[in-house]
């Protein structure tokens, strides 16, 4: 575990953490004046590997090959200068900081940073971290990795949890779930919609898709995973044989699927890393591999069935709750377009040109609501 000081004067400014992966999610923005929750499990921080905030430089102030160097192949609106390895955290892992009045840019519904760094060390006052907490954003504090030191507290989460251990832990990330406004003159505002981080997750996915299918169809399992991928993939793809077939693969399921060309696999919420099958000789090993975050893919590839539960409280022992199961979105599933856009620019296969015209012009998608 890590702590994390000041390093203008080695003040302690968060509780000891754990290293985990950076969420797919983390710089999505959802909706409009939509209260997201917080980014960050407590006890953990993620750390950014590209550049992050402020200054921006538009694209026609890049050279091609710069943005090349930087792992961008396609047009984007703008980049940041800023120090890459930014660390995120959860707003009250933080400790011993202040908020710098003069710095809060933002204000729709609360802070971004779009004047800085507007968190101070409260000992030295060094500007340390950013804030977010404005509508359409994820909660969070991004310390500016130039300001502050890492420091080992303890070895005892070093060994990352193998994928047995990942699975029986069974923690899934529901598709379903109440989304909130920040409330108006009406008052607050709720309704059952489809999660942000799976929207999040697919539209990562799906750029990966796109680039497995090499052009063709692509077919999905049924049920959940046909239901949030096949229209787009439908819509973005050709018609007509010869067809691509996607299949879901990682722990605790048999690959029996040796003629996949494509594998749905999980990525390790520690280290970020991507399953493969442990027999390097299983020929679905030369499959095209394509990221689903653990708590998403467990959802896709062990659902859970809608069973009575054993009643708690003061309910008579072997008495069922048969409470309803949770609402349905009112509407089709739709994939993230800001972050299917920052997945796609960043694979070199975007070069292709029926690649770039999907990526130059998603406003047809989008008008049909697939994104």
């Amino acid at each position: 575990m890590f702590l994390f000081a000041c390093a203008g004067c080695d003040a302690g400014l968060t509780i000891p953490l754990s290293q985990v992966a950076l969420p797919v999610h983390a710089h999505q923005k959802y909706g409009n004046g939509i209260q997201l929750p917080v980014l960050m499990e407590s006890g953990t921080f993620a750390v950014d590997p590209e550049p992050l905030g402020p200054p921006w430089r538009t694209w026609a102030e890049i050279d091609p090959d710069e943005a090349a160097n930087r792992g961008i192949q396609a047009p984007v609106y703008a980049l940041s200068d800023g120090s890459p390895g930014a660390i995120v955290i959860a707003p009250g892992d933080a400790r011993g900081t202040l908020l710098i009045p003069e710095k809060g840019g933002g204000y729709c519904c609360g802070l971004d940073w779009a004047d800085g760094p507007n968190m101070a060390c409260e000992t030295c006052g060094l500007p340390v971290a950013s804030r977010i907490d404005d509508c359409s954003l994820w909660q969070a504090v991004w310390f500016a990795p130039n300001s502050v030191r890492r420091r080992l507290v303890d070895d005892a989460d070093a060994a990352p949890l193998s994928w047995a251990e990942l699975t029986a832990e069974g923690k899934g990330t529901p598709p379903f779930e109440p989304i909130a406004t920040w409330g108006s003159w009406l008052g607050s505002d709720r309704w059952w919609s489809w999660s942000p981080q799976w929207e999040a997750a697919v539209g990562r996915a799906l750029a990966h898709l796109l680039v497995a299918s090499e052009g063709r169809p692509v077919t999905v399992p049924e049920g959940l995973t046909e239901e949030v991928f096949q229209r787009a993939l439908d819509a973005l793809l050709p018609a007509g044989p010869p067809v691509r077939r996607a299949v879901l693969a990682g722990p605790g399921r048999p690959l029996s699927d040796a003629d996949a060309d494509i594998l749905l696999v999980p990525t390790h919420p520690q280290t970020g890393e991507t399953w493969s099958p442990a027999d390097p000789s299983n020929p679905a090993t030369s499959a095209y591999s394509v990221p689903l975050p653990l708590g998403v893919w467990l959802w896709l590839a062990f659902p859970e069935p809608y069973l009575p539960v054993p009643a708690s409280g003061g309910m008579p022992d072997g008495v069922l709750r048969d409470d309803p199961p949770a609402p349905r979105p009112r509407h089709r599933f739709r994939a993230d377009p800001g972050t299917f856009r920052n997945t796609l620019v960043r694979l070199p296969a975007v070069r292709s040109p029926w690649l770039r015209e999907i990526l130059e012009d998603l406003t047809p998608y989008m008008r049909a609501r697939l994104f």
